[in-house]
């Protein structure tokens, strides 16, 4: 957590974005940070105890959003199954919106996280969350089971072969720096690629 919220913590966090940015995780100096900030490495160190507390201060709020998008995602779903509404209802929201919602209007920290992140705790993240949605989709689908819907086995390894292309490839838009409406395009083009599969999988035609 920072240690100082004066005015020139926004000239420190922008100092650490850069630097990040630039050169990595690894890459970077606290040295370097400093020198962009304006400011002595003693002087940074009034705003965050060190190099691994920059780097989490500058992802680890759209890490959380992005779960609580998620977990919000998940909820709406089974509420939908419950109340017996629409397949078109059931995928009126995916995963392109998670993307749309909360990761275009933070574009640099996702980039950031994503190829910036060699050397933290984060530098996993894909596996990481695809693990974690691979849980989620395994419970949802015991439940669609019960619900009585014609759910289509498959192993863990296979969804989190699945799950590992889809996420990858909504991913790589935002990853190469496309334009907003490249981005759009593309996401339309996974969706239409991807979508019949899982609802496939899930038993929903």
């Amino acid at each position: 957590m920072p240690r100082d919220k004066s005015l020139s913590h926004i000239r420190v966090n922008k100092a650490i974005m850069e630097e990040f940015l630039e050169k990595g995780y690894e890459g970077a100096s606290i040295r370097s940070i400093g020198a962009r900030a304006g400011m002595t490495s003693a002087g940074l160190y009034r705003h965050y105890a060190d190099k691994e507390a920059m780097f989490e201060a500058m992802v680890q709020p759209l890490v959380d959003e992005m779960k609580r998008w998620l977990k919000n995602h998940t909820n709406k779903k089974y509420d939908i199954v419950e109340g017996d509404l629409t397949q078109e209802n059931i995928f009126g929201e995916s995963f392109v919106d998670l993307i749309r919602d909360v990761i275009l209007p933070r574009r640099d920290e996702f980039i950031l996280l994503m190829t910036c992140s060699g050397g933290t705790k984060y530098e996993n993240f894909i596996h990481d969350i695809t693990e974690e949605n691979q849980k989620e989709f395994l419970d949802a689908l015991k439940y669609l089971k019960k619900k009585g819907y014609p759910v289509k086995v498959v192993t863990e390894e296979e969804l989190h072969m699945l799950l590992s292309a889809y996420l990858t490839a909504c991913f790589e838009p935002i990853i190469h720096d496309y334009d907003e409406a490249s981005i759009e395009k593309y996401l339309s083009i996974i969706q239409e690629f991807f979508m019949p599969g899982w609802m496939r999988i899930m038993g929903i035609n």
